[in-house]
């Protein structure tokens, strides 16, 4: 059995460790849950709104007997990709996240700590069908607790796992025109490196939480690389 891990510790060719935390089956299963509930209301929500549009009336939810084509198109369909793909399809779009997963504060990331690619995505979900059983996604909690990075079968053949992005609070302010010190100076430097690698809003977050100053939290993306690239020069930001 696999001990449970609390941080995933990713190496870099600078050889600096960065540290993400990982979110627990509590955690997982909280997200979870609000999903859940926000894309069984949109389900809902669209079988009604179908409903009504293909009975011609505004009071008339009532399923035919017999189903046609129409109804597959306007109700069926829709129906079940809202059910389906909400999960894929808000993943790839924001990166990593669902609304949920954004309430608890989880994004998804590869066992590099980099943004997963749209195959990595589908590869998980995919095997959603796997960590549903044999009911409540029972497979798949059972899995999370007995892993090392607390992850389910989806996660295990995708290469993913689950971590707060709170990380950024822990990072040391800096002020204008002080010195770095070893430790800050490989975090910008790290930071600098895998600039690219990270998401838009995670690479600002974390250069605004370094920086700390009134012009970094107006600043854009490549203005914030260059005040991180002239601190690294001993310069002011």
């Amino acid at each position: 059995m696999s001990l449970p891990a609390s941080a995933l510790v990713v190496d870099s060719v600078t050889g600096v460790e960065v540290s993400l935390p990982v979110a627990g089956p509590g955690a997982r299963a909280y997200a979870f849950t609000i999903d859940w509930h926000i894309r069984t209301i949109l389900a809902v929500a669209w079988f009604v709104i179908g409903m009504m549009l293909y009975n011609g009336s505004l009071t008339d939810i009532t399923p035919p007997i017999e189903t046609d084509g129409l109804w597959f198109a306007v109700i069926a369909l829709p129906v079940g990709a809202i059910y389906f793909l909400y999960h894929p399809a808000l993943e790839i779009a924001l990166h990593g996240r669902t609304p949920g997963k954004r309430m608890v504060g989880l994004r998804l990331v590869t066992r590099t700590g980099a943004t997963p690619t749209t195959g990595a995505h589908l590869i998980r979900n995919v095997f959603r069908l796997i960590d549903t059983f044999p009911l409540f996604y029972g497979l798949g909690l059972l899995v999370t607790m007995i892993t090392r990075h607390h992850v389910r079968i989806g996660d295990l053949a995708a290469g993913t796992l689950l971590v707060y992005e709170r990380a950024a609070a822990a990072l040391p302010p800096l002020t204008q025109g002080s010195a770095l010190d070893a430790a800050t100076a490989e975090i910008v430097g790290e930071l600098l490196q895998r600039w690219q690698e990270l998401d838009g809003a995670a690479r600002q977050r974390l250069a605004r939480a370094l920086l700390k100053t009134e012009a970094a939290g107006k600043a854009t993306d490549a203005e914030l690389h260059a005040q991180l690239e002239r601190l690294t020069k001993g310069e002011s930001p």
